[in-house]
């Protein structure tokens, strides 16, 4: 039930771009393990092996500090409808700043967001779908708000504020360099 795949083919690039939530998984080289949902429009296929997301300010930074200690990144996306299927999208990502050269460039893939921190761009070197079929069938709604509301009432200096008391370590205590490289 199982395929793997050197490469993203147009029918999985097609269930990329049709999915409303993705879920990320990282880890330093000791620590712990951290999976994160993530939403909004916010992932792109930029390639047949590679992938981009926009991450916005949240309430940890744990991903940007797994990278820089490892690279190691995992994307799953889940069929919430139709056909049951799991896709895996295994690599290693580098955490893109906005102070990196290539932030600029990048970031215009993007509908700007408001409190957007870093961009994830992973470097695949395996896909593999899987079954699904113990994954229940959702409806999608809408998408939450909050995030966003909650960032544009902070504005930039809120947001600043916010990565400098809640977004500089992991829960392990790891180094994010958030603010000295997005300030």
């Amino acid at each position: 039930m199982s395929r793997r795949y050197s490469e993203i083919p147009g029918q999985l690039k097609l269930f990329i771009e049709e999915q409303k939530i993705f879920f990320v998984g990282t880890a330093a080289a000791e620590g712990r393990v951290n999976i994160s949902p993530k939403g909004m429009d916010s992932l792109r296929v930029l390639g047949s092996r590679r992938v981009a997301w926009l991450s916005v300010t949240g309430s940890g930074n744990e991903t940007a500090a797994h990278i820089q200690d490892n690279a190691r990144m995992t994307v799953m996306f889940a069929a919430l409808k139709g056909d049951p299927m799991i896709l895996r999208l295994y690599g290693n990502a580098k955490v893109i700043h906005k102070n990196d050269s290539e932030w600029e460039g990048m970031f215009s893939l993007f509908t700007p967001l408001p409190g957007a921190r870093q961009i994830y761009d992973l470097a695949i070197d395996l896909e593999q779908t899987s079954c699904g079929m113990a994954v229940p069938v959702f409806e999608y709604v809408s998408e939450r708000e909050q995030l966003n509301n909650w960032a544009t009432e902070k504005g930039e200096a809120g947001i600043q504020d916010y990565w400098r008391d809640k977004n500089q370590t992991s829960l392990d205590g790891k180094p994010t360099h958030i603010v000295e490289k997005n300030t």
